[in-house]
C-alpha cells in the first residue's frame, strides 16, 4: 500500500491520534484525506475534506461510504474510553464501549470493503491497544472492547485477503493525547505512533506494535499470566 497518491479516510479525526493521522497522510502525499467526526465542525485541519461520520450510527456509516467512494486507505481510529468495571459497573457503559470499538468499527469495515475492492484492494488500519491483551481494575469495558476489536481485525484480514485488501492491527500503550490526559506514566508522542503505523501499512505488515510496553505485554502472553499481573499490577 503506497500512501502517496492514495485516498484516505480517518475516523475520529477531530483530535488526538485521528488528527495526527490525517496530518501525516497529507504530509506523505495522499491525494485526498477525508477527515471524519461526529462533529465535523471540530475538524480544523487545512487541506482535508471534512465528512460527518458517527460510527455507531449505521445510517451515518452508509452515507459516508456513499460519499467517499474513492477511498483506498481506511484508518479506523474513532474510539472512547469510559473506564467501567464489568461485574459491578454500568452495563450500558460497557455496551457503549463494545458498540464503538467492535460493532461500530466492524460496520465501517463492512461498508467500505466493497469500496476498497472496487478501487483495487487498498488497506485498512485498525487502531487497537496493548489493553487488547491485559486488563486492570477500572479498565474492564475498554479492555474487553479492544480485545474484541483485535479478534475482529484478525478475522476480517482473512476474509478480505481474497480481494487484495491489507488489514493492519496497530497496538500501542499510552499516547500523549486528550484521552490519556489523566494517565501519570510514560506516553508516546502521537506523531511517533502515527509514523510507526503508516510505515507498517507501507511495508505490508499485518500488525504494528508501537512501543516497548506493548511488545512486553504481547510477549507475556506465552507465559503464565500470573507472572505478568504479579509483576505489573501487584496481583497474584
Amino acid at each position: 500500500m503506497q500512501i502517496a497518491g492514495s485516498t484516505a479516510l480517518v475516523t475520529g479525526a477531530n483530535r488526538g491520534l485521528g488528527r495526527h493521522f490525517a496530518l501525516a497522510l497529507l504530509e506523505r502525499g495522499a491525494a485526498k484525506v477525508y477527515a471524519t467526526s461526529r462533529n465535523p465542525g471540530a475538524v480544523d485541519l487545512p487541506g482535508v475534506e471534512v465528512l460527518a461520520l458517527d460510527i455507531t450510527d449505521p445510517a451515518s456509516v452508509a452515507a459516508a461510504a456513499a460519499a467517499a467512494g474513492d477511498v483506498t486507505l481506511l484508518v479506523n481510529n474513532a474510539g472512547i474510553s469510559l473506564a467501567e468495571d464489568l461485574v459491578a459497573g454500568d452495563l450500558a457503559v460497557v455496551r457503549a464501549e463494545l458498540d464503538t470499538h467492535l460493532w461500530g468499527t466492524l460496520d465501517v469495515v463492512r461498508a467500505f470493503a466493497p469500496v476498497l475492492q472496487r478501487n483495487g484492494g487498498g488497506a485498512i488500519a485498525n487502531v487497537l491497544s496493548a489493553l487488547s491483551w491485559f486488563s486492570f481494575p477500572g479498565a474492564g469495558s475498554y479492555s474487553v472492547a479492544k480485545a474484541a476489536e483485535w479478534a475482529m481485525t484478525n478475522s476480517v484480514r482473512l476474509e478480505l485477503a481474497p480481494q487484495g485488501t491489507q488489514v493492519v492491527g496497530i497496538h500501542l500503550g499510552a499516547a500523549d493525547t486528550d484521552m490519556m490526559a489523566g494517565y501519570d506514566g510514560p506516553k508516546t508522542a502521537p506523531s511517533e505512533v502515527v509514523r510507526a503505523a503508516l510505515d507498517g501499512v507501507e511495508a505490508g505488515r499485518v500488525e504494528v506494535v508501537v512501543d516497548d510496553w506493548s511488545e512486553m505485554v504481547k510477549a507475556s502472553l506465552a507465559k503464565d499470566p500470573a507472572e505478568f499481573y504479579a509483576a505489573h499490577l501487584g496481583a497474584a
